[in-house]
C-alpha cells in the first residue's frame, strides 16, 4: 500500500536512519556493561554463563528469516519503529530476571528484536545511500561503533555511582523511546521497501551467496577478535592484567575510525578494490600478531585487522540491498544470515585449534579467512 506522506530532504532521512543505529548500538553496549552485575546477582559460573549467553545468537537466528520476511511485506519503516523500541524496553525485563530460566527467555527476545532492528535500519540505510548516489553505508555502521563506546561509558557511569541494572536500563529505555519518537516520522516511507504478497523465502543468486561469503570470512575474524584478543595478550604476549584489553581497544578504535572514512575511500576507488585491500589488511595485521607477540606490535596488529574489518560489512550490506534479483528486506537477511554463522564459528574454531595445538596456530588459521574476503571479492559484479 503506497503511503503519502511529506517529502524531506536526503539529509534529514540520513539523520533520522543515523539515530536507529545509534540506539541499536547503545542498547547492545549497555547490555554488555552489566553482565558481571547479573551474573553476580544470579549466582552464576562461568560456565552458566556461557550457556545463558547463548540465547541470544539464537534469537538472533530464529529472526534471521523472518526479519527479511517482515521488512519485504511491511516495509522497514514499519518494522524499525517497533523493533527498536522492543529491543532497548527488553533491557529491563534482563534486569529484572530473577531466575535463569527468565534471563534465557529475556536474551531470546533481546536477540531477535536486535536482528529485526539490524535488517530494517540498513535496509533505511539503503535507501538513504540510493539517494545520495554515493557510498554513505560505513558512516552509518560507524556511528554504531560510536554509540557502542558511548554505552559502555555510560554504563561505567551508572556501575560507579552504584546505580542498579533495573534504573540504568529504564534510563537507556526513555533515552531511547524519545530518541525514535523523534526520529520515525523522518525515515524513508513504507512504500519505499514494501510490494505486498512477499514469498517467505526466495532463492538467492549468486551474487548474493558471494557477498555473504565475503561477510562470513569477515565476521569470523570479528568474533575471534571480540571473544579471544584480551586471552591471546594474556597468554601469549604475557600483558600485565590491567592491560589484556589494550587489543581489543585498538581493534574497536581502528574499526570504528575506519567506518566513519572509509565512505571516501570506498567512493574514491571502488567497492572491490577496498574489498580486497580489506581482507589483506585483516590477513596482514593477524599474521603481525602471531609473528611479532610483544604489546605494541601484537597492538599494531589490532589496528590493522580492525581497519581490515571496518568496511566490509557495510559494503556488502550496501550490495546486498540493491540487489536485482531480490527485495532489499531478503537481500539483507539471507547475506546476514550466512555472516552471522562466521560470527558464531570463529570463537570456538579458535579453541578447538588452540586446545589442539596452540593459540597462535588458531589465529593463523584465522589470518586465511582474510584472504579469503579478498578472493571472493574478486567475484563480485560491480
Amino acid at each position: 500500500m503506497n503511503v503519502s506522506i511529506p517529502f524531506y530532504n536526503t539529509k534529514t532521512h540520513r539523520i533520522a536512519v543515523s539515530v536507529f543505529f545509534f540506539v541499536a548500538g547503545i542498547t547492545f553496549a549497555s547490555w554488555a556493561s552489566r553482565i558481571p552485575d547479573i551474573k553476580e546477582a544470579l549466582h552464576l559460573s562461568d560456565a552458566a554463563l556461557g550457556g545463558v549467553l547463548f540465547a541470544l545468537p539464537v534469537g538472533q537466528l530464529v529472526s534471521l528469516p523472518l526479519s527479511g520476511w517482515l521488512t519485504a511485506r511491511f516495509g522497514s519503516r514499519q518494522l524499525i519503529i517497533w523493533a527498536a523500541l522492543l529491543y532497548p524496553l527488553t533491557l529491563i525485563s534482563l534486569a529484572l530476571a530473577g531466575s535463569v530460566l527468565q534471563l534465557v527467555i529475556a536474551l531470546f527476545f533481546f536477540g531477535l528484536w536486535a536482528n529485526l532492528v539490524n535488517i530494517a535500519m540498513n535496509t533505511q540505510a539503503v535507501g538513504v545511500e540510493k539517494m545520495y548516489g554515493r557510498s554513505i553505508m560505513a558512516s552509518f555502521h560507524g556511528l554504531w561503533s560510536l554509540a557502542c563506546f558511548t554505552g559502555a561509558a555510560v554504563g561505567g557511569v551508572f556501575v560507579s555511582a552504584g546505580l542498579s541494572p533495573f534504573v540504568h536500563f529504564v534510563a537507556i529505555f526513555l533515552l531511547t523511546a524519545l530518541l525514535v519518537f523523534a526520529a520515525f516520522k523522518y525515515t524513508l516511507p513504507n512504500n519505499f521497501d514494501a510490494n505486498g504478497k512477499q514469498p517467505l523465502f526466495v532463492k538467492p543468486d549468486k551474487q548474493i551467496l558471494m557477498l555473504g561469503l565475503i561477510a562470513f570470512c569477515c565476521m569470523m575474524c570479528e568474533g575471534a577478535m571480540a571473544d579471544w584478543s584480551g586471552i591471546y595478550f594474556k597468554n601469549i604476549v604475557h600483558v600485565p592484567a590491567a592491560l589484556t584489553t589494550v587489543g581489543y581497544i585498538a581493534f574497536m578504535s581502528a574499526m570504528a575510525t575506519g567506518r566513519f572514512t572509509g565512505d571516501w575511500l570506498i567512493t574514491k576507488f571502488g567497492v572491490k578494490i577496498i574489498l580486497q585491500i580489506s581482507g589483506l589488511l585483516i590477513t596482514s595485521g593477524l599474521l603481525t600478531m602471531v609473528l611479532l607477540p610483544s604489546m605494541y606490535t601484537a597492538a599494531i596488529g589490532c589496528l590493522l585487522t580492525g581497519f581490515g574489518v571496518s568496511c566490509v560489512v557495510p559494503m556488502v550490506f550496501a550490495m546486498a540491498g540493491k540487489s536485482k534479483h531480490m527485495p532489499a528486506g531478503l537481500a539483507l537477511a539471507t547475506v546476514s544470515s550466512i555472516s552471522f554463522l562466521g560470527f558464531l564459528a570463529g570463537p570456538p574454531i579458535i579453541g578447538f585449534i588452540a586446545q589442539a595445538a596452540s593459540l597462535r596456530w588458531s589465529f593463523v588459521v584465522i589470518a586465511l579467512m582474510g584472504l579469503g574476503t579478498t578472493f571472493f571479492s574478486r567475484k563480485i559484479e560491480g
